[in-house]
């Protein structure tokens, strides 16, 4: 199976997320721990190992060689098309977002304590109870 990289490299972790072999990123310290992988021949058992174009992870339990090619120009252009397409509708999802939370944005009211008498400390009655956090 060929995976074309589009990027400078993937992480061992992310390329068997994209491939579905794993369910998500947290799976793959067990699935690593349980399974033979082979990263060009060697066992590989770090998940951040960053994977370049050439490179060949084969999965013996499941009949499974990934090598990873460099995409043709056309499929590299459409891949830049694509990222900036959503680079902009990223931006303008932020730009919206921001100009709704200003809309929605209500004045804060600072809330006032009864009004003690002159000379007083605080009561036992004004006094709460010590809180600690978790608790």
């Amino acid at each position: 199976m060929d995976y074309k990289l589009f990027e400078d490299y993937i992480t061992l972790q992310a390329l068997l997320k994209d491939l579905r072999i794993i369910a998500s990123g947290g799976a793959v310290k067990s699935f690593l721990a349980e399974t033979t992988v082979l990263f060009n021949g060697q066992d590989e058992k770090r998940r951040g190992k960053k994977l370049r174009i050439g490179d060949v992870v084969e999965l013996p339990e499941k009949n499974l060689t990934i090598t990873l090619v460099q995409p043709s120009n056309e499929e590299m252009a459409q891949h830049q098309e694509d990222k900036a397409e959503k680079e902009r509708v990223a931006a303008l999802v932020k730009k919206m977002s921001q100009k709704n939370t200003k809309k929605q944005k209500k004045p804060k009211f600072k809330t006032q304590r009864p009004a003690q008498k002159e000379g007083q400390g605080k009561q036992k009655s004004d006094r709460r109870p010590v809180r600690f956090p978790g608790t």
